[in-house]
C-alpha cells in the first residue's frame, strides 16, 4: 500500500469520500469539502491568533515574565487549524509539548492558557501544569503532553470509547517526527487498525526531532508509509496549506465516522522558532533553511490567497483582524498578571497519585 498523496485536489478529495459512503454504506449529512467563506476567515483568525499567542509567549518569556519551558508552534498553525475545522466539539484530541495551537484551534480559553503559562491558579492546571499540561475536557482537549509519544496512546483509548459510545465521536492524536519512532505510536495504531477504530493520528513532521534532523532518526523519508503494515490508508500533505489539511482531514473523519478505521496523515511542515526558546544559542539549524521556509509561511499563503485569489478578504479587513486578535492576546496577558499565583499550602490539591 503507498501513501496517498492530496496536493490540493478538491475533485479527488470529494472523489474519495463518495467512496467512503459508497464502501460503507453510513449516510454523512452535509459534510462539505468547501468551507464557507466565513469558515474561511474564521480558520485564517484562529491561525493568526495561534501565531500572535505564541510570539507573546516567547517575547514574556524572554523578559522573564513566564517561567519553565516554552515550545512554540510558529509556522506550523495551518495542520492544528486545518485538522481541528473538521472535527466537532465532542470529538477528543491530544497534543505534544508543543500543544499551544491544538488547543486555541480546538476552542481553548486565552485566558486561562496564559493564565497557566504565567503559573496562576485561574490557569487551566491552577498553575501548576505550564505549557506542556494545558486540557479542557468540555472542548474535548485531553491534554498536552511533555512526554514524547506519550499522548497516542491516551487518546487511542478515547477512540475506543468513541467506538463504545456508538455516537459517531473519533479521536485525533497530534505528534512528531520523532514520536513516530516511538513504541507507542506503533503499538496504539496497530490497536487502532485492528479494532477499526475512529481515529486521525496526525503527524506533525517539522523535519527536526529537537535538534536532530528527521533524516538521521527515520529509516523511511515518509512517516505516512508506515500506515502500510497496519493496513490503513497512509496520507502526506502539505502542513503549510490549511485547506490541503482541512481536505485530508475531512476525508478520514468520514472515513472513522463510518466504521472504517484509522487513517495516518503526515502534514509536512516546519517549525520557524527553535525547539525551546531556551535554547536558541543551540541553533542547528542554517539560516538559509528558516528563511526558505518562512517564505511558505503558512499564514500569509492563506492570508494572501483570500485576499488576492478568492476575494473574500481586505487589506483593512486583515489589518482589523490583526488588531482585534493582538488586544485579546493583551487581554489575556492582563488577566494573567492581575490572577493571584497559588498558594503554598495548594501544593499536594488535585494530586492523585504520590
Amino acid at each position: 500500500m503507498q501513501p496517498i498523496i492530496i496536493v490540493r485536489l478538491r475533485d479527488k478529495a470529494e472523489q474519495a469520500v463518495h467512496h467512503i459512503v459508497g464502501k460503507s454504506g453510513h449516510h454523512l449529512g452535509n459534510m462539505r469539502m468547501q468551507p464557507s467563506p466565513n469558515n474561511q476567515i474564521e480558520m485564517l483568525r484562529q491561525m493568526q491568533t495561534i501565531r500572535r499567542f505564541e510570539e507573546r509567549a516567547s517575547d514574556d518569556f524572554h523578559a522573564g515574565d513566564i517561567y519553565g519551558v516554552v515550545h512554540c508552534y510558529i509556522g506550523e498553525e495551518a495542520v492544528a487549524v486545518g485538522v481541528c475545522s473538521a472535527l466537532e466539539r465532542d470529538d477528543r484530541i491530544t497534543s505534544t509539548h508543543r500543544g499551544h495551537g491544538h488547543c486555541i484551534a480546538k476552542g481553548a480559553d486565552l485566558n486561562r492558557m496564559m493564565a497557566e503559562l504565567y503559573g496562576r491558579e485561574t490557569g487551566y492546571c491552577k498553575g501548576k501544569g505550564g505549557s506542556m499540561h494545558i486540557a479542557d475536557f468540555s472542548i474535548g482537549m485531553l491534554g498536552a503532553n511533555g512526554i514524547v509519544a506519550g499522548g497516542i496512546p491516551i487518546v487511542t483509548g478515547a477512540g475506543l470509547a468513541a467506538q463504545l459510545d456508538g455516537n459517531g465521536g473519533v479521536a485525533v492524536s497530534f505528534f512528531g517526527d520523532g514520536a513516530s519512532n516511538a513504541g507507542p505510536f506503533h503499538e496504539s495504531i496497530n490497536i487502532a487498525a485492528k479494532w477499526k477504530l475512529p481515529m486521525l493520528y496526525i503527524c506533525e513532521n517539522n523535519l527536526h526531532s529537537a535538534n536532530t534532523p528527521a533524516s538521521k532518526t527515520l529509516a523511511l523519508e515518509d512517516v505516512a508509509a508506515r500506515a502500510a503494515g497496519y493496513g490503513i490508508p497512509g496520507v502526506i500533505v502539505d502542513g503549510n496549506d490549511v485547506m490541503a489539511v482541512h481536505d485530508a482531514a475531512t476525508i478520514a473523519v468520514a472515513r472513522a465516522r463510518a466504521g472504517e478505521g484509522p487513517t495516518l496523515i503526515e502534514c509536512k511542515t516546519y517549525r520557524q522558532s527553535g525547539h525551546t526558546e531556551r535554547l536558541e544559542a543551540y541553533e542547528h539549524r542554517t539560516s538559509e533553511e528558516i528563511d526558505l521556509w518562512k517564505k511558505k509561511d503558512p499564514i500569509t499563503q492563506f492570508a494572501n490567497n483570500l485576499i488576492q485569489r478568492e476575494g473574500q478578504l481586505s487589506e483593512a479587513d486583515w489589518k482589523q483582524m490583526d488588531d482585534e486578535i493582538l488586544q485579546a492576546i493583551q487581554a489575556s496577558v492582563d488577566f494573567a498578571k492581575a490572577s493571584p499565583f497559588p498558594k503554598p499550602e495548594s501544593a499536594l490539591d488535585d494530586i492523585f497519585a504520590q
